[in-house]
């Protein structure tokens, strides 16, 4: 009866922190802020990823991404989409890819190189699926709610090397992702000790 409740107990405060988690992670979807030296209006910076990223490195992997899934559920739910949810699934795979890399890995390497290894490691993978992500299926995805010709043409402002959805990944879909990705952790690193222990057991 004591392993049953305390079974249960364990799970309760999991669902606490995941939830706390994914509504901070939510809100931070709210403060964004254009790189329009590198990307398109509709590609914009935010560090909705850095509780995912508390989530993942503090309870595990898996659980960072249901902080991901869960705060574009919501951010569907209570501030719609202007991308036909294109963009909530691209937020999805790509935060999720970046905590569980991350998180992973430094289950294995717990020192201060091992954290700044995994994070290196979570923002090259991230951004390795953003590219093929993008390519494969989201910009395709987009180019059925705007036309591809008006979405290369917005990249072709940013740099004339961007003549296509290739050279759009390469000069705005990668370095986008780079920045994003090593801004979110180096906050990471900055909060995380400080942060840390709310979520831990």
């Amino acid at each position: 009866m004591n392993k049953v409740n305390s079974s249960s107990m364990i799970r309760t405060k999991d669902m606490t922190k995941v939830g706390m988690l994914s509504v901070i992670a939510f809100i931070l979807m709210y403060f964004q802020l254009p790189i329009t030296f590198v990307a398109p209006p509709f590609m914009k910076l935010d560090i909705s990823d850095l509780p995912v990223l508390m989530g993942a490195f503090t309870m595990g992997p898996v659980f960072g991404i249901i902080i991901a899934a869960l705060k574009n559920i919501m951010h569907i739910i209570f501030k719609g989409t202007m991308t036909a949810g294109i963009g909530e699934l691209s937020n999805f795979l790509i935060s999720s890819t970046f905590a569980f890399v991350s998180a992973y890995f430094y289950r294995k390497h717990r020192t201060y190189k091992g954290a700044i290894l995994s994070l290196t490691l979570g923002v090259l993978a991230m951004t390795c699926l953003a590219m093929l992500s993008n390519y494969f299926v989201v910009f395709p995805l987009y180019a059925k709610v705007m036309p591809m010709d008006a979405i290369i043409e917005m990249g072709s402002a940013i740099t004339p090397r961007i003549t296509g959805l290739f050279s759009m990944m390469i000069y705005s879909v990668l370095p986008f992702n780079l920045i994003k990705g090593f801004t979110t952790s180096a906050v990471m690193m900055l909060v995380y000790k400080k942060i840390s222990p709310i979520f831990k057991d």
